[in-house]
C-alpha cells in the first residue's frame, strides 16, 4: 500500500519532469517560498515581527478582519 506521503512525492515528481526547463527556477522559487511560508516560526520571532508591524503601523481596523468571511466558507462548502 503506497502512503499518502509516496503518493503526493510521485505526483509532484511527475508534475516536475512534466514541466518545460525554462521554467523550473521559478518552479524552485515556488515552492521554496511555499514552504517558508507555511513553516510556523518560534512564538519569540512571530510575537517580535507583530509587535515591530503594531509599531510601524502595518495593521488593519479590527472591523474589517471578517470581513468576506461567509463567502469563503461558502465556497469550501460547495
Amino acid at each position: 500500500m503506497i502512503s499518502y506521503q509516496t503518493m503526493y512525492a510521485q505526483q509532484l515528481a511527475q508534475e516536475i519532469n512534466n514541466t518545460p526547463d525554462e521554467y523550473l527556477p521559478m518552479l524552485l522559487k515556488l515552492v521554496h517560498l511555499f514552504r517558508q511560508r507555511i513553516t510556523l516560526k518560534p512564538a519569540q520571532e512571530s510575537f517580535r515581527q507583530g509587535w515591530q508591524e503594531v509599531l510601524t503601523g502595518e495593521t488593519l481596523p479590527i472591523e474589517t478582519l471578517w470581513e468576506g468571511i461567509d463567502e469563503d466558507v461558502k465556497k469550501e462548502t460547495r
